[in-house]
């Protein structure tokens, strides 16, 4: 397959997130598309690098249509008013200690007036009252994904985890969590770890790091 290979549907029906939850869209008032982009030996040691910039892509393009309030749902939902506009989706293929190739799942709404029993769900529309041309949305997503991941290899790390943080949703306020056994906890976000685990501050003040499957986000 050809690096940058774009399968766009018109209408997903079983759309798939993070610990198996499900996307939903509409016909025509959505986007949902997946990118196949190769790698030429980049090392396993930058994998949270995708998830920083595919991240960062969505944020960027979504800026230039002013909507409000953006913000990154840790590790990869995509927020306007502390509500989930868009969805990230990553899967790599590895071979010796080297990234080979991704494909990169992205859905946004776009359009949507209406959510099914998902109440914090939301889309451009109802961020800004107005309709959006889904062409032009789609080729600023794709516009601003070429640039983000082309910083994987050229810009430091550090940085780009730092822009990333820079829009962690709920970073640094007290937040209620669920672990991996259903237990309830109060903690402080701090920022994410270079492997991309979400570093929370306790109650006792003691730095923890958690994995996407160890945790939940309660509010």
């Amino acid at each position: 397959m050809d690096d940058f290979t774009i399968v766009v549907t018109e209408h997903q029906t079983k759309g798939r997130g993070q610990q198996d939850a499900v996307w939903q869209s509409v016909a025509n008032e959505s986007l949902s598309f997946s990118v196949f982009k190769a790698y030429d030996g980049l090392s396993i040691s930058k994998i949270s690098c995708l998830t920083f910039a595919v991240s960062l892509a969505l944020v960027k393009a979504l800026e230039t249509y002013q909507i409000p309030d953006i913000s990154i749902k840790w590790p990869n939902d995509i927020m306007s008013q502390s509500k989930k506009m868009a969805g990230i989706l990553i899967e790599n293929k590895i071979k010796q200690g080297q990234i080979i190739s991704s494909i990169i799942g992205i859905g946004l709404n776009v359009n949507q007036e209406t959510f099914n029993q998902l109440p914090q769900a939301t889309s451009m529309y109802l961020s800004r009252h107005k309709k959006f041309d889904l062409d032009s949305v789609f080729n600023s997503l794709l516009e601003q994904l070429v640039i983000q991941l082309k910083k994987i290899e050229k810009v430091d790390m550090v940085l780009l985890k730092k822009e990333y943080e820079s829009f962690l949703f709920r970073k640094e306020m007290i937040s209620v969590f669920e672990d991996h056994s259903g237990k309830q906890f109060n903690g402080i976000i701090q920022g994410v770890s270079a492997q991309g685990q979400l570093t929370i501050e306790s109650e006792t003040h003691a730095m923890k790091t958690f994995s996407p499957k160890e945790i939940k986000l309660l509010f």
